[in-house]
């Protein structure tokens, strides 16, 4: 029974270590970060999937960006479940959960760079970002998104950016 809840800093070294499995030591070098660089994930939006023995299954959050012309919007990833763990619905669970509390939370759309066949099941579509485009290279084929809300990114355009709390901020706080 896998459990999905509220990232802990607890997770923290798990949840690195799981995103260097999947992604690779690399990781920190595509565009997709640079829209994540230094800042923190969208205030609570940012989930754990936990198995019966409370280890780490899988790992998404998401993060507050100003998408061009259609404004604030969140950026999904990285979405990341364990080996052990894929084909268990736990990746889609965590999709899921993160739409449905970002809609909650009264978020307008959400865009990412992923797999879009496997995206497409959930409402992405590269249509709604066409006009859009990021800080660096990136597969046009994978940037997709999703309104939560209808007309959302009807006619965005331009530079995606990222706009979320600062990761200094939290550690000046502690």
């Amino acid at each position: 029974m896998t459990m999905i809840r509220a990232e802990t800093a607890a997770d923290t070294a798990a949840r690195e270590r799981l995103l260097d499995k999947a992604f690779g030591k690399t990781r920190r070098r595509k565009t997709s970060e640079r829209l994540r660089e230094g800042r923190l994930p969208s205030e609570g939006l940012a989930f754990t999937a936990v198995d019966a023995k409370g280890k780490l299954a899988g790992t998404i959050r998401l993060w507050d960006v100003v998408a061009g012309s259609a404004g604030r919007a969140l950026f999904l990833g990285p979405l990341a479940v364990d080996c052990g763990q894929q084909g268990k619905g736990i990746g889609a669970a965590l999709m899921r959960h993160a739409m449905a509390e970002a809609k909650r939370l009264g978020h307008a759309a959400i865009i990412l760079v992923g797999d879009a066949p496997y995206y497409a099941r959930f409402g992405f579509t590269g249509t709604l970002v066409a006009d859009l485009h990021l800080p660096g290279p990136v597969d046009r084929a994978r940037f997709l998104g999703v309104e939560l809300i209808p007309g959302a990114l009807d006619g965005a355009e331009g530079l995606v950016a990222g706009c979320g709390r600062l990761e200094a901020l939290r550690r000046e706080a502690a």
